[in-house]
Order: structure tokens, then sequence, then C-alpha cells
């Protein structure tokens, strides 16, 4: 499993954010979501597509203290089977090769990592900037 981005003193900051207005956190949320769009749009391309609805289902989800990007729901639940593999079908006789980091969603996040860091910062500096915060 990937090694998640961890952001030390993001829940005091959070915190911090609320006391100068109740309203600032929720910019980060929407901040969060922009910056996965590199990941989502990756992601989605890889995804094979016979009725869009894989691809579709692949989405950036978020709090204001994280970002989660999801593939597959309630309408689409072969999606796991599509980026990881395994076996499906009666008698289990459908097989894609187990693939344990996947093909879609964690090779996009691998692939652009870095920049994720970099736009999750630019996030957090646009947001205290925006709460009045001098920021160095």
């Amino acid at each position: 499993m990937a090694e998640a981005i961890r952001i030390t003193g993001l829940n005091e900051f959070v915190r911090g954010l609320k006391q100068l207005d109740n309203e600032l956190p929720k910019v980060l949320r929407v901040a969060f979501n922009k910056s996965a769009e590199t990941i989502v749009a990756e992601a989605r391309a890889g995804v094979p597509s016979r009725t869009g609805a894989a691809k579709g289902s692949v989405k950036a989800r978020s709090t204001q203290r994280e970002v989660r990007i999801v593939g597959g729901s309630k309408k689409v639940p072969y999606y796991p089977w599509l980026d990881f593999g395994g076996r499906v079908g009666k008698a289990r006789s459908i097989s894609r090769p187990f693939l344990k980091d996947g093909r879609y969603i964690y090779a996009a996040y691998f692939k652009h990592r870095d920049q994720l860091a970099g736009f999750l910062e630019v996030a957090l500096i646009d947001a205290a900037r925006s709460a009045g915060v001098e920021v160095d």
C-alpha cells in the first residue's frame, strides 16, 4: 500500500483557521480536491472503458484534513478488479493478473506524488494568506 503524505501540524492549522473565521477551513477541502486533479485525470485516462462508468467513478474526495482518490461505486462494483486484478465470475473463471499497487490510481499517485505535495503546500499557504496570516 502507498505511503500517505502526512502534513505535520495540520490539525492545529485547521483549528487556528477556525478561530479566525469559521468558514476558512472549508476552503481547504476545495483546495485539496483541486490539488488531486492531476492524479484523477491520469488515473481516469488509463481505466478501460466500455460505458465510461468505471472512468467516471474515479474521483477525489476530501475533508478539511485529507484528500482521497477513490474508484468504484455501487454501480461500478467491478472497479477494484479492473485496478488490482484477481479472479471473478462463476467458478472464479475470469482472471486478471493481480497487482498489489494497482494499475491506475496508485500508479498515477506514485508518478505525481511530489507534485501533489507541492500543490498541498501552496493550498495551505493560500488558505493562511486568505485568513490574513503572514507567511514566509
